[in-house]
């Protein structure tokens, strides 16, 4: 007989990301900022992140709601360099996203793009988990989430990558412990 998992991370390696974008369509804009944090099953972190290149100009209106400048990302390493790094990053973890199926399509997207094999891993969608955990909460935004929760210490950037993933893992990690624990009573 095999005991059940006392804390949510045994379950994984899981590796939470998120990624910042030029626009909203997977096929016509590109990644501008990736950012992850691995949680093995030791509960061990490790944090991934970097600007990306997109080859293709951010549109100002975009700018506003990330912040991130085409200038910022001039010099940044281009995807196909980035990719390979993040797939390595990522082997053998569940990756999780907070509206998973627009991060993922992204990331499927590029990859593609590139020739580089796609993620045929486990993903988890985060508002799944969280809606379990805490169910009727008005709103399930991770700027909502990260309200009512308190999560962080308030200094992150909402709409950047690595605030949102550390926002999502804490969040995320709660609602899993706390599914975690019900099963046991």
């Amino acid at each position: 007989m095999t005991s059940k998992p006392s804390r949510w991370h045994e379950l994984g390696p899981f590796t939470v990301f998120d990624v910042e974008t030029t626009g909203m369509s997977p096929v016509n804009d590109r990644i501008v900022e990736i950012a992850a944090i691995r949680v093995d099953i030791d509960g061990i972190h490790s944090r991934f992140h970097s600007l990306v290149k997109p080859g293709i100009r951010i549109p100002d209106e975009v700018i506003r709601i990330h912040r991130i400048t085409n200038e910022m990302v001039g010099k940044s390493p281009s995807f196909p360099n980035v990719g390979k790094d993040f797939m390595a990053f990522v082997q053998d973890s569940i990756l999780v996203a907070h509206n998973g199926r627009f991060d993922l399509a992204f990331l499927q997207e590029s990859l593609s793009r590139h020739g580089i094999a796609l993620w045929n891993g486990r993903t988890m969608d985060s508002i799944t988990i969280i809606r379990h955990a805490y169910p009727g909460l008005p709103s399930y935004s991770l700027q909502n989430l990260q309200r009512h929760f308190s999560l962080g210490t308030g200094d992150g950037q909402a709409h950047r990558a690595f605030t949102d993933v550390e926002w999502t893992l804490e969040i995320f990690g709660m609602s899993m412990q706390r599914l975690l624990d019900a099963d046991k009573k």
